[in-house]
Formats: C-alpha cells, sequence, structure tokens
C-alpha cells in the first residue's frame, strides 16, 4: 500500500531545533535541490581530521543576538546559481519540525540577506514526503 503524502504550500513556518530556530519562515522551491538555510557569518574547520561547519545564527529575526551552532559537514557540493555561477556547498544534517513531527533534513549555509525569506525547502527534502499546492501557505503549522 503506498504511503500518502502530506500537502505542504508554497511558504512554511517551520522549527530547526537543533538549532534553536523556531517558528521561522521558509519558502518551498521544487525548482532547488538543496534545503539552504540564511546564515552571512560560517567557516569551515578542520578537527581530527574532520570538516566541521561552524555558523554564528540568529535565531530569531527580531534578535541582535547570535548563537554558535557547530556540525559535522555531511559532503561537499558543487552546485550552480541560476545565474550559472558554481560554488561548493557544505551539506550538513539537522532536524525540521513540520506537522508536530520531526524529521530528518540535509541543508547547507548561504547569505539569503537579500532573498524575501531566510529559508529554502529544497526538493531532496520534499521529494517522498510531501505534495506542494502554490496556493497555499502554513498547512505544516506547529502547534507545540
Amino acid at each position: 500500500m503506498k504511503k500518502s503524502k502530506r500537502i505542504i504550500g508554497s511558504i512554511e513556518t517551520i522549527d530547526l531545533p537543533e538549532l534553536g530556530i523556531y517558528g521561522m519562515a521558509a519558502k518551498t522551491d521544487t525548482g532547488a535541490e538543496t534545503s539552504v538555510l540564511h546564515c552571512d557569518d560560517m567557516t569551515i574547520r578542520k578537527e581530527n581530521g574532520h570538516l566541521y561547519i561552524v555558523a554564528h545564527i540568529q535565531p530569531d529575526e527580531d534578535s541582535t543576538q547570535k548563537h554558535t551552532i557547530k556540525f559535522p559537514v555531511h559532503r561537499e557540493k558543487t552546485v550552480k546559481s541560476s545565474f550559472g555561477q558554481s560554488e561548493i556547498r557544505y551539506i550538513f544534517l539537522t532536524k525540521i519540525r513540520m506537522f508536530d513531527e520531526l524529521y530528518d533534513i540535509k541543508l547547507s549555509f548561504r547569505d539569503r540577506s537579500a532573498m524575501s525569506y531566510p529559508m529554502l525547502l529544497g526538493r531532496n527534502f520534499i521529494n517522498g514526503k510531501f505534495l506542494v499546492d502554490v496556493a497555499e501557505k502554513n498547512l505544516a503549522a506547529n502547534t507545540l
């Protein structure tokens, strides 16, 4: 029996509990392969032969306070932008809460300060779990 997929809208409000982020607006983007979170202050460190992403993130856009997070690099990926420029993105694994459930998500960081939404939900995350109804918003709102 085929498992039915939940429907999400063009914009969803999500939580990233391992990053201390709650109630963040994320744009659903089936054109983007990987999910991306805004960060304008990130470095890659090598420790004991392993790569780590160390980022200073603002958990809430109304706050000026930042906190530091550190995750092992899951993999490196070369991504070509819609403008044809290639760049290396560092992917890490974390959890996302939608529909009051936790899902695994592969994320990369990028400066999205010029964009309308601080996060994109890419098709690698959406595929197999959700269908997108672009006329809807906030169908997966968490109630916790």
